[in-house]
């Protein structure tokens, strides 16, 4: 009687697979991460400034891709 084996993936394909689906969800969602950026910006803020060194603003472009690349591990969560 034979065993069927699993083979799982090796490592470097798994990482290489996860890292290409990162990317499509990436450019997937960079769109509403740039809008919700901009809305951001043109929005009066609601709380009062801040006291002491101004804040470092990164471009509108820079502060999407921070919010999607902070946001999509939680899809690969579980």
């Amino acid at each position: 009687m034979r065993v069927a084996l699993q083979r799982s993936m090796p490592a470097s394909s798994r990482l290489h697979s996860e890292a290409l689906q990162f990317r499509i969800i990436l450019a997937a969602t960079y769109p509403f991460f740039l809008a919700a950026a901009l809305a951001q910006r043109l929005l009066p803020a609601g709380s009062a400034p801040r006291r002491g060194l101004p804040p470092v603003r990164r471009s509108v472009f820079g502060e999407a891709k921070a919010m999607a690349v902070s946001a999509i591990p939680f899809a690969f969560m579980g």
